[in-house]
């Protein structure tokens, strides 16, 4: 079992930035994928943005590339999303998520495991 923990969620204009972080604990010690997920009200879950194990590969959504960038902190088992130029269709509650990977090269737009979330609302 992988748990996850978010942070980093708040309040901000619109045109700012937010970065968010996500803490794992448990069975971390094998290699695996990270990612984010967000869920506007009255929306499905939508698929944000993923880093492979060894943080080389990435993959994005259309709507966040170019503004949003994920990375990852393997000594501290934290992965980021560094959020810019943000703007009211951002405003989502924001999941952390991971799954088990043996190709540390590879990423995913499926897991197993959820964080809590952190809500992040832009004003406009």
């Amino acid at each position: 079992q992988v748990q996850l923990h978010e942070s980093g969620g708040g309040l901000v204009q619109a045109g700012g930035s937010l970065r968010l972080s996500c803490v794992a604990s448990g069975r971390t010690n094998s290699g695996y994928v990270t990612g984010w997920f967000r869920q506007a009200p009255g929306k499905e879950r939508e698929f944000v943005a993923a880093v492979s194990w060894s943080g080389v590969s990435t993959d994005y959504a259309d709507s966040v590339k170019g503004r949003f960038t994920i990375s990852r902190d393997l000594n501290k088992k934290s992965v980021y999303l560094q959020m810019n130029t943000l703007t009211s269709e951002d405003t989502a509650v924001y999941y952390c998520a991971a799954r088990s990977m043996i190709l540390v090269h590879a990423t995913s737009r499926e897991f197993d495991y959820w964080g809590q979330g952190t809500q992040v609302t832009v004003s406009s």
